[in-house]
């Protein structure tokens, strides 16, 4: 919680690399409208994909790794599970499902923190539940020898510290100290900081921010793993978390690095979303698709330019030839004729 307090307490100027990313995520989330309402069905791909890709990195940066073989029938079906990891990766698959299935209605709070926890690791004793005993971040190195990375915050304490935490973070999204989605990632490194849970900090703190990014409106991480792209760059992701994490407990560390390194990882994923949208071939009657979910979405009477304006990429050919049609089903009917007529739903 001391990075929410640092924002909390101090009028802030943000750097100028945390600008440049907040501003490339704003032009983004702007696309990103675009393309889930144009390509609905482009779309369930990457879904799938981003599925299957979040639950296997996320489990490997901790070093639980599954058959291949296996992989997609543990995310898409349900065997019987042949030992511990495949567990693990099932339940993160659980907790995924339930921030995609929810997005911002599921709350940023203790109860939820503890349910993703539960979610991912099982049926393990503690799951769900605060670390009973002190735990230390161990860096073990390649001869054996070892160090203590970053001390903390002690057990006892733990319930206290999460509790602020969550609080400082309602306060910051609503009081908006800094844009929501720099807050996402403060939240994630005091997350980190404090360490709740014996084991399964990471995998949490992956859920968590995805969860937070639903909060501040971006959700590219239901279409692009955010977890591989952090795997893809694991080695810097410890780097800045040891960076940002000196001093934390006195509140005189400095989160830029660790920030910033999530900023990036998104605006990577955003821009990587744009790439595989736009190489997707588009399934079968996907522009009809488009164009029957834009006049469902018509609460009063409506022009073809409005349909045009929601359906980039469609003909107007095509518009004319899908509202002819539903016309002579009696559908639709028109108020008028010439390029500037209404058209009115009927019935349901």
């Amino acid at each position: 919680m001391m990075t929410l307090r640092q924002l909390a307490a101090e009028p802030l100027t943000l750097p100028t690399r945390t600008t440049w990313y907040l501003t490339d995520l704003a032009e983004a989330r702007g696309k990103q409208e675009l393309f889930t309402r144009q390509s609905p069905q482009k779309l369930k791909v990457l879904r799938e994909h981003a599925l299957i890709e979040s639950a296997i990195s996320s489990n490997r940066i901790e070093g639980v790794e599954v058959d291949k073989s296996r992989v997609g029938t543990l995310v898409f079906g349900k065997p019987a599970l042949r030992d511990r990891d495949e567990e693990e990766v099932r339940g993160y698959r659980d907790a995924l499902k339930l921030i995609h299935e929810s997005g911002a209605k599921l709350p940023v709070n203790e109860r939820t923190i503890k349910r993703l926890h539960h979610l991912c690791r099982g049926e393990i004793w503690d799951a769900g539940a605060y670390k009973q005993k002190d735990v230390d971040i161990i860096q073990t190195y390649a001869d054996g020898r070892s160090r203590v990375r970053f001390k903390t915050v002690p057990a006892g304490k733990t319930p206290e510290a999460m509790a602020e935490m969550v609080e400082l973070w309602e306060r910051g999204m609503n009081e908006k100290w800094v844009p929501p989605l720099a807050l996402a990632t403060a939240l994630n490194l005091d997350f980190l900081c404090i360490h709740p849970f014996r084991d399964g900090n990471g995998r949490v703190s992956r859920l968590l921010f995805l969860l937070a990014c639903y909060h501040s409106g971006l959700e590219v991480g239901r279409y692009i793993s955010l977890e591989r792209l952090i795997e893809e760059n694991k080695e810097r992701y410890y780097e800045v978390l040891e960076q940002s994490s000196q001093r934390w407990h006195e509140g005189k560390h400095d989160p830029w690095p660790a920030m910033n390194f999530l900023l990036f990882v998104l605006t990577q994923a955003c821009r990587e979303f744009e790439q595989r949208v736009c190489q997707l071939k588009s399934p079968r009657g996907e522009k009809t698709e488009s164009v029957l979910a834009a006049i469902g979405r018509q609460i009063s009477s409506f022009r073809v330019a409005d349909l045009q304006a929601q359906c980039p990429g469609v003909g107007l050919d095509l518009i004319r030839q899908i509202l002819s049609r539903l016309q002579k089903e009696g559908k639709v009917k028109a108020l008028g004729t010439g390029r500037s007529a209404r058209w009115e739903k009927l019935g349901n």
